[in-house]
């Protein structure tokens, strides 16, 4: 009894042996050093489930297999050998008839009922796309140009979608803003952002000149050009040129009349004391009257944007911009393909200013002055047509001018002008009036 029951555990114990599940071995590694060097470092690669006990290592595809793969060479890298394709057979007109002493002449080429001339096709021509309206092209790039600011200058940023081709870097937070968000920017169907950061609309009329800045020692007026609204009261506007009055010079700033714009084509037109200035060509580039005060201008881009300084006075970026398809469809401005209504976008910063200056865009400058822009509503507007109406671009007779071509006595900004002082408006540097 006791020998049946060792034969029956003897033989539980190999059913289970069998039954249960035996770890796969190792396969047999890859033997050609030389052409699978890299299988033939591989290790432990193990056996499939097909043959756990016994495989090898195809050293082609460096993976196991349960037949012993055969030695073939690993295929060549090079290309396969390409058969020589014979040359293109060219057919050649006939050789003239042998009894015929007239130079061959090929025969008609009118095709016969029985033989049809070979089809030939021709692909569509694609026209190409029309070129895009380059007031309408890319957004620009601007850069830091203040060398003070060592980690932002040189660096470009794009300029942001609201001002996508007129806009620069703001070195002290390494930033691209718009021109006309500024204190100081006078741009668009005239938006005026003061000297306190309160925006206003100051629409004039169109055809006539305004005075925008009143002093002792600064005059500015504003031509207005625009187009009749007849759904509206009042006209649609835009600042076309202006006229600067200071010591004994006269400084005229416009944009010339054009149907079709092109950034590439200057629309720039500048005279002082009534000479025509001529600046060359080109970005950067500087022309200098040697006057007193002396005046400089600088090319800020290739054409259609200036920097204007009359030293100890003024400081005035002005760039030429279209009326753009899109925009007269935002604004039903109804411009039409004869006239583009070019136009200054226009940034003011003011060095010398009495406490009595005056002027749509002066008097927020003012020490007493008290915004009467009525706050709250979506397009704050300023009148005072008449009291700031002017008869020419060039006359001191609106009734609030009181230029003088002397230096005012005192300045509005004494108490809040600093060197190199940045204020929350965002308008920083030398001549910066932080309002309170």
């Amino acid at each position: 009894m006791a020998r049946l029951s060792i034969c029956l555990l003897v033989i539980f114990l190999a059913i289970v042996a069998e039954a249960a599940p035996q770890k796969p071995k190792k396969a047999k590694k890859c033997r050609d050093k030389k052409n699978y060097p890299v299988c033939f470092k591989t290790k432990n690669l193990y056996c499939p489930p097909e043959c756990p006990r016994d495989c090898y290592v195809d050293c082609a595809t460096c993976t196991p297999v349960c037949s012993q793969p055969s030695k073939s060479p690993p295929p060549s890298l090079s290309p396969p050998p390409t058969t020589p394709t014979p040359p293109p057979t060219i057919s050649t007109p006939p050789p003239p008839p042998p009894t015929s002493t007239t130079p061959w002449s090929p025969p008609p080429t009118t095709p016969s009922s029985s033989t049809p001339p070979p089809a030939t096709t021709t692909p569509p021509t694609q026209n190409p796309p029309p070129p895009p309206d380059s007031s309408e092209s890319a957004p620009k790039r601007a850069r830091c140009r203040n060398r003070n600011y060592a980690t932002c200058y040189g660096q470009e940023y794009t300029c942001p979608s609201a001002c996508p081709h007129q806009c620069e870097v703001d070195c002290t937070i390494c930033k691209a803003v718009c021109n006309c968000d500024r204190p100081g920017a006078v741009c668009q169907d005239p938006r005026f952002i003061g000297g306190d950061g309160i925006t206003f609309y100051f629409h004039g009329k169109k055809d006539q000149d305004f005075c925008i800045v009143a002093d002792s020692n600064l005059h500015i007026n504003a031509h207005f050009i625009g187009r009749r609204n007849e759904k509206l009261t009042r006209d649609f506007t835009w600042v076309q040129s202006i006229g600067i009055l200071f010591g004994t010079h006269k400084l005229f700033i416009g944009a010339q009349k054009t149907a079709t714009w092109d950034d590439s084509v200057d629309r720039l037109s500048l005279a002082l004391d009534g000479e025509p200035i001529y600046l060359p060509d080109g970005e950067g580039m500087k022309w200098k009257a040697e006057i007193s005060p002396s005046v400089t201008i600088t090319r800020s881009s290739d054409a259609n944007a200036v920097v204007i300084e009359a030293e100890d006075n003024f400081k005035i970026k002005a760039a030429v911009v279209p009326i753009t398809q899109k925009d007269s469809r935002i604004h039903n401005y109804g411009i039409s393909s004869e006239n583009c209504f070019a136009h200054l976008d226009l940034s003011f910063k003011f060095y010398k200013l009495s406490g009595d200056v005056n002027g749509v865009l002066g008097q927020t400058y003012g020490s007493n002055y008290v915004s009467r822009v009525k706050m709250g509503v979506l397009m704050p507007v300023l009148g005072g047509e008449k009291e700031f109406a002017s008869s020419n671009i060039f006359a001191t007779d609106c009734a609030v001018a009181r230029f003088s071509g002397q230096q005012p006595s005192s300045n509005s900004s004494e108490n809040f002008e600093f060197a190199n002082l940045h204020c929350a408006s965002g308008i920083d540097g030398r001549g910066v009036v932080c309002k309170r």
